[in-house]
């Protein structure tokens, strides 16, 4: 079956996942689990920062930022190198590196170290992410790619439905340390599980030309311009998502109100949607096209925003937003990832999800910096105008199924060309 990225509604593929896509998709699912939850778990923990480290609430983004820029650092550095590996090894050991810096950040004593350490993990977790997504590519045909993509990010939901309200009680049992030595645990247990599950992954360095100059083979790929149209709905796509995400836990508890000792229960209520989310969202991917799909998922997060962050006079409740706004993301997410996945020729799988990578936590680290610098702090505590926060959302979210019709109508003329 020739993909033709789906374009229009097509039959639902007719084979079933072998039982080797069903283990790699699962168990990429893990490795997706344990790193997004390293990162989702410092959202809701930053009002214990404020008050046990004396981290201005204003000034959180930064500690999620620091993460992604260092992560976007490691995705340039990792494009010129992990195509040359076997890609169990190099997860393997990406994932050893984030448990270090994890486990780092529970020994934090104040902002400056607690930025270090997510610095240090952000360095490791950039590459875990850019390979699970080259492994699922790899192991997985265009034709069921919406779907393997679904079950890997059923991972962030996961750590949503399970990790974050776990953290988030183990923090008020024993301190916002916990968590940290918690999720360090998870990471190394999900390495090993990497080693003895999946099989050894070299089919790609049969391809590499080994005599190529890194510099020359980064520089061609960053020519091409189904690359640079990923790269750009990338940057819109994680810029819209990240300058509101990390003022998420502080806007509710601080701003409407909401019990800080129940943000568990929000994460619980939006990772339950986002696993259905993922679940459903994948095959809809698959037989509509990522476009469609994600048209739906941009009118449901301009909605949300519109709703959460500009007309709370509405009194709509919290957990009905949160839902919503996860179901939002997570529908625009799906779609997002299968269209990517697309782009590039497997020899260059490792390299594009790299510099994909280093571009995903670079804009995400921009957008985080950047809502700190439009935000400003009260008294008491409450985040002042939130509001430009939500229009430049907005905005970037309107833009995005624009810029993924055109790279989806990319992609169906090269399938075309090579029939």
């Amino acid at each position: 079956m020739v993909d033709v990225a789906n374009k229009g509604p097509v039959p639902a593929p007719a084979s079933r996942p072998a039982r080797s896509e069903v283990v790699v998709a699962y168990l990429m699912a893990g490795v997706q689990f344990v790193n997004v939850l390293d990162f989702m778990m410092v959202n809701p923990l930053g009002p214990q920062f404020s008050e046990s480290l004396g981290v201005p609430t204003s000034q959180l983004p930064i500690i999620a930022g620091s993460y992604t820029a260092a992560a976007s650092v490691t995705g340039v550095l990792g494009s010129f190198f992990l195509e040359r590996f076997d890609r169990r090894t190099a997860l393997f050991f990406s994932l050893l590196g984030l448990a270090v810096g994890t486990g780092i950040g529970g020994l934090a004593t104040g902002f400056t170290t607690l930025i270090l350490a997510r610095i240090v993990a952000g360095l490791f977790g950039g590459p875990a992410t850019s390979l699970a997504v080259a492994i699922v590519s790899d192991a997985i045909p265009p034709a069921r790619r919406g779907w393997g993509i679904g079950v890997m990010m059923g991972g962030f939901s996961v750590a949503s439905v399970l990790g974050v309200p776990a953290g988030l009680y183990l923090s008020h049992l024993g301190g916002w340390r916990i968590p940290f030595f918690g999720v360090a645990l998870l990471i190394l247990a999900a390495a090993f599980g990497v080693v003895r599950a999946l099989p050894p992954l070299r089919a790609h360095l049969a391809t590499v030309d080994r005599g190529a100059s890194p510099v020359r083979s980064l520089a061609a790929l960053l020519k091409k311009g189904l690359v640079l149209n990923s790269l750009l709905l990338t940057t819109m796509t994680m810029m819209s998502g990240f300058i509101i995400i990390p003022n998420f836990p502080a806007f509710v508890q601080f701003n409407l109100g909401y019990p800080g000792e129940q943000l568990g229960l929000i994460y619980l209520v939006g990772g339950v949607v986002s696993l259905l989310t993922a679940r459903t969202v994948g095959p809809l991917v698959d037989r509509f096209g990522s476009t469609r799909v994600a048209g739906v998922g941009a009118a449901l997060v301009i909605a949300m925003l519109a709703l959460m962050f500009l007309w709370t006079s509405l009194g709509v409740p919290v957990l009905v937003l949160s839902a919503g706004f996860f179901l939002a993301m997570g529908t625009r997410m799906v779609a997002y990832n299968t269209l990517t996945s697309k782009v590039p020729e497997p020899f260059e799988r490792a390299r594009f999800q790299s510099i994909q990578s280093a571009v995903q936590h670079g804009a995400s680290a921009a957008a985080a910096f950047l809502s700190a610098q439009l935000l400003a702090e009260a008294p008491d505590h409450r985040l002042l105008h939130i509001e430009r926060v939500a229009y430049v959302s907005m905005a970037l979210a309107l833009g995005v199924p624009i810029v993924m019709l055109s790279l989806e109508r990319a992609i169906t003329r090269r399938a075309r060309a090579a029939v």
